[in-house]
């Protein structure tokens, strides 16, 4: 817990602004989804969870500000149940989330959310204390949300109304790793400050319009069954990368992935040394926020001989600019709704 911590601590630092901010309370009322048959044991009473958010308005102080109309922007920490105490336990967490104006009219905004960070329960899977949650393996967890928020303003106040989408997986890490996914309904109060500060910021980063360079991913994960044991994962993308503005871009890579796993998986009792290997080609969607980027796409394996799982894959996350050359990557990899595992890794992009 003290990393998710350390994390949104980090994410609002970055932000420089707290002086020109405000906080955001919400509370939420939904449920759990039982994605898969083995969870139709846990929803058991409906999700409860409150958010307190620091929250900061943009006011085109850099270009991606006047790009995206003004985006909210912030931190928040997330607390409350997911539908059963007693087997899937509290959560808590931290999360960094940008909030896209879809529609402002006047005192009147729909915004789309989405966001990334870290959560925690105190009731994993344990085979002797708690062998009922098959949901989630590990104390620690990823975070995503994505939501539709309409807020009301007043003034240094605002009502909020929104649908939320929460998603808790450790990507693989420790099985059992079916996931949770909550859709939430929120009701919230915002208060802004008044503006103190900076008028202008610089020092935002130039990207050129095409680049290639080349990924190195480092994890590990467990599989199926319960008791096979947790093994790395390695893998690379070669990749091209095309900006179109300063609100998208694309990127095309070549992946190569090698999951020890597989090697002393019991249902691939003849697999040899190159067999684990997948060869993919991915194709990906880029949202820029100056050195954030967040990352949608879809790949394909040309090769994937033990077939472990569905031919498609899909990467959500996002990577952070460290250099105008090397950045830092935090990225799910999933199978539809089955985590794969999380890229941690670093990407070098050869021009200069």
């Amino acid at each position: 817990m003290r990393l998710t911590l350390s994390l949104f601590v980090l994410f609002v630092c970055h932000l420089h602004f707290f002086a020109q901010g405000g906080f955001e309370y919400r509370q939420k009322l939904g449920f759990l989804i039982a994605h898969r048959p083995l969870m139709a044991h846990l929803p058991q009473a409906p999700a409860v969870a409150s958010e307190c958010s620091y929250i900061y308005q943009t006011k085109q102080l850099k270009r991606w500000h006047q790009t995206y109309r003004n985006p909210l922007v912030g931190g928040t920490l997330f607390f409350g149940s997911v539908g059963n105490n007693q087997v899937l336990g509290r959560f808590i967490g931290a999360y960094g989330f940008v909030e896209l104006p879809l529609i402002k009219y006047k005192k009147y905004r729909l915004d789309f959310r989405f966001a990334t960070g870290l959560g925690y329960t105190n009731r994993p899977f344990d085979p002797v204390l708690n062998p009922e949650n098959v949901a989630i393996g590990s104390r620690v967890n990823a975070l995503m949300c994505f939501a539709l928020k309409q807020s009301v303003r007043f003034n240094h106040y605002g009502l909020t109304f929104g649908i939320d989408m929460t998603h808790f997986s450790n990507a693989s890490y420790q099985m059992p790793n079916l996931g949770i996914n909550l859709p939430y309904l929120s009701v919230g109060i915002q208060r802004f400050f008044d503006e103190v500060g900076p008028k202008e910021v610089n020092n935002e980063l130039q990207r050129p319009a095409l680049s290639f360079g080349a990924s190195l991913i480092y994890t590990q994960k467990e599989m199926r069954p319960v008791g096979v044991g947790r093994y790395p994962v390695y893998a690379g993308s070669i990749f091209a990368r095309k900006y179109y503005g300063p609100k998208a871009g694309l990127e095309m890579s070549l992946d190569l992935i090698y999951k020890m796993g597989l090697l002393h998986h019991p249902s691939y009792p003849d697999a040899s040394g190159l067999d684990p290997l997948q060869v993919g080609l991915y194709l990906g969607y880029i949202q820029p926020f100056d050195r954030l980027q967040y990352i949608y796409g879809l790949g394909y394996y040309l090769r994937d001989v033990l077939k472990p799982d569905e031919p498609f894959y899909i990467r959500l996350g996002v990577r952070y600019s460290l250099t105008a050359q090397l950045e830092g990557m935090f990225i799910l990899k999933t199978h539809y709704a089955k985590a794969d595992y999380m890229e941690l890794g670093l990407t070098y992009h050869f021009n200069k």
